[in-house]
This record gives structure tokens, sequence and C-alpha cells, in this order.
């Protein structure tokens, strides 16, 4: 729970500095030297999955009730997650307006941690229901994950066994799962492969300056968009 309620403050953290125009990766520096406080669990993203987090908040939030002690700070964190996992539709829906449900958007990453299959809980389904919801064609890439995700969405998606496959005649790449894969593309043949030059990175997996000086449109966690 502890660990969760980190995610939950750097992730409300980075949304303030998006409004202020801050940089997340400055406030996570700072704090993140006291070793109080330490850098484990102070990434931003598009909110925690799995099988542990959303699990343990739930089951302490239960056990506080039964004694009657309800836990105000696990329901926030709870309610802070859910709404994090919205983040990536909400910058699609900035960048697009009401003509998101005639795009293709490509999604790099479905599982809800690197390294592993599982799909519990994980901020792609939240991101890919919402995408299907709107009409929007998706394409999807994950090296592990995309037969739990088959099992889920069926035909609905169109299942890339390659990522730079997934990109093709793309209006946008969302980044959800932070793979060691998609942390060197070449950008200069995703730009080439791409209807329209758009990433949505929701694990800030790029230098903000070298994306847009690529001739991309990026939107980040808690970073200013570049390339406007």
């Amino acid at each position: 729970a502890m660990l969760a309620t980190k995610i939950s403050f750097i992730n409300e953290m980075a949304n303030l500095c998006e409004s202020l125009g801050a940089d997340i990766n400055d406030v996570r520096k700072g704090i993140g030297h006291d070793q109080r406080i330490g850098f484990h669990f102070l990434f931003p993203g598009p909110g925690y999955g799995g099988s542990c987090f959303p699990k343990d908040i739930s089951a302490l939030y239960h056990l506080s009730e039964q004694v009657g002690r309800p836990s105000l700070m696990m329901r926030t964190v709870n309610e802070v997650n859910e709404n994090q996992k919205q983040v990536l539709t909400n910058k699609l829906r900035t960048q697009f307006g009401d003509h998101l449900g005639q795009k293709t958007v490509a999604v790099w990453g479905l599982s809800f941690k690197p390294r592993t299959d599982d799909i519990r809980e994980a901020p792609a389904l939240v991101l890919l229901n919402n995408l299907l919801e709107a009409g929007v064609a998706v394409r999807v890439h994950d090296p592990e994950a995309m037969p739990n995700i088959r099992k889920e969405y069926g035909e609905r998606l169109t299942y890339c066994d390659r990522p730079y496959g997934t990109v093709e005649q793309a209006d946008a790449l969302v980044i959800v799962t932070e793979w060691p894969e998609y942390r060197n593309p070449d950008f200069v043949l995703l730009k080439r492969l791409m209807r329209s030059a758009v990433i949505i990175d929701g694990r800030n997996m790029y230098d903000p300056e070298t994306v847009a000086e690529a001739g991309f449109v990026y939107h980040s966690i808690g970073r200013q968009p570049r390339g406007l």
C-alpha cells in the first residue's frame, strides 16, 4: 500500500506540473535525493496495475471499514490511480479532438509492467476500451502479453508481431509499458511509417527535445508537450 501511495503521489504531482508548466523530472530528482524518500516508485506513468497493488489497496480499505476506521488515504490512492488510467486517452483527445474516432492508433506495451504477460488491471486495458468505444482503429504490440489480450478482445484489434509494423499508417503511437524493446527507436523510420507524427509517451522514455527535433508532436507525463 505504501508503494502504491508513492505512485499515486508522483502521478498527481506530474499532473500538477503539466498545469503549471513545470517538469516532473526536476521534482522527482529533487525529492528523490532526500534519503528518507528515495527514487523507488517515483516514476510517473499511466497508473499502476497488476495483481498486487489494486488488491492490497482494496483489502486494506475494506479492513479499515470493518473496524470502523475508514481509510481516507487508501480510498484516495485508488481514486487517483483510476483517474490516472485515463491520462493517455485524454492526451489523444487533446491532440485530435472530435476527429479521434477517425484515427488509427498504435499501442506499444499491453502488460501492466515489463517482462510479464500479466494484463490484470493493466492501464492498457482502459486505453484500449476507450479507443474501441470511440471507434478508433487500434494496432497493438507487446513482447509477451498479446495472447492474453487476444483472449479478451478477439479480432477487434490488429495484432502486430513487430513494433515497427504496429505504427504503419498510424496517426499516433502510444507507449503504455516501458519494455526495453521500445527504448531506442529509429525516429526517422517511425516518421516515415506513420501517417502523422504524434507520440504519446506514457512512460517518459524519450528526451522531449530529441523527439521534437525529429519532427514529432510529443506528449509525455508531467512535462510540457513539444512540437505542437
